[in-house]
């Protein structure tokens, strides 16, 4: 059973995104769930004696606290607690410092209006991810440079397993310091299901922004239907222990980039049809799309 330590100083939100967790309603499209236990902490300094002394696989921390706030938070999560995921809750007003603390190790985040929609799947996704990061084996150094290719079905439950295979290789590279590792799974998470839902199933982020249900409904249902079906996601991996760099191509028509919403705009935080974007940018070095759009380049350098 995962253990989630809820970190907020208003006691009534501590209740809601406990309760939220602790129900657990039903969503379809999840699958392999995890049993979850919620310990609270009504600031950063009870936050950080709790884990002290217990096994913690998740902190879900507000942003704007008195004495230590979320960001110095997960400064101090991240220099003490390296392989600890951490997701913010965010409020109108705090999108600069979420900004900061997705820059210094964050793993996700979730805007606090959208708690009852969005948090549930958002903790169970970045658990699955940071579970396969800590999971994988201690492995040789001897490789020096590895190569994949992929071809995958629009089939989000495949993304776990090579996120591990990744981890695995950047492990024996060592390209990544442990601590930037689950930050690169989160990017390739976020590009991999923008290639299926977005460029090969063609279900905008609109729709599930107005209607969750039917946004879920319409993935099914292309899922099993032409030309969707048929539709692949290209990944080719390129790992050194210099660099990684990574490319994901979907069989869509494509879009236009520079029609999202400018994803270094704090302001655009709680905009559904950026939020990918804004990760894989903020968790990768270098972001470039081609042409059509319809294939994305991320590259994670080695740092010191």
């Amino acid at each position: 059973m995962a253990k989630i330590l809820v970190v907020d100083d208003t006691r009534t939100d501590r209740v809601l995104a406990k309760g939220l967790l602790e129900r657990r309603p039903g969503l379809e499209a999840l699958e392999c769930r995890t049993g979850l236990s919620v310990l609270e902490a009504e600031s950063g300094e009870q936050a950080l004696e709790i884990l002290q002394r217990e096994s913690i696989d998740l902190v879900l921390t507000d942003m704007m606290m008195p004495g230590m706030n979320g960001l110095e938070l997960v400064e101090t999560i991240r220099a003490r607690f390296p392989l600890m995921a951490v997701i913010l809750m965010t409020a109108h007003g705090s999108e600069e410092i979420a900004m900061q603390a997705l820059h210094k190790g964050a793993a996700s985040y979730v805007p606090k209006h959208k708690l009852a929609r969005e948090l549930l799947e958002t903790v169970e996704d970045v658990l699955r991810l940071s579970t396969a990061e800590r999971g994988q084996q201690r492995l040789m150094d001897s490789v020096s440079r590895i190569e994949s290719e992929f071809h995958l079905d629009n089939d989000p439950s495949l993304i776990p397993a090579l996120i591990g295979h990744i981890c695995e290789n950047l492990r024996r590279l060592k390209c990544c310091a442990e601590n930037e590792r689950l930050r690169v799974t989160v990017a390739l998470s976020e590009a991999l299901l923008n290639a299926m839902y977005h460029g090969n199933l063609e279900v905008g982020s609109e729709l599930r922004e107005t209607d969750e249900k039917s946004y879920r409904k319409l993935l099914e249902e292309r899922r099993r239907s032409t030309p969707y079906a048929e539709r692949r996601v290209h990944v080719v991996a390129y790992e050194s222990p210099a660099e990684a760099r990574y490319v994901i191509r979907d069989e869509g028509h494509g879009f236009d980039p520079s029609r999202l919403p400018d994803p270094t705009d704090p302001t655009n935080l709680e905009k559904v049809s950026g939020r990918g974007l804004l990760l894989i940018r903020t968790f990768m070095d270098e972001v470039r799309h081609n042409d059509k759009g319809n294939e994305i380049v991320m590259v994670k350098r080695r740092r010191g």
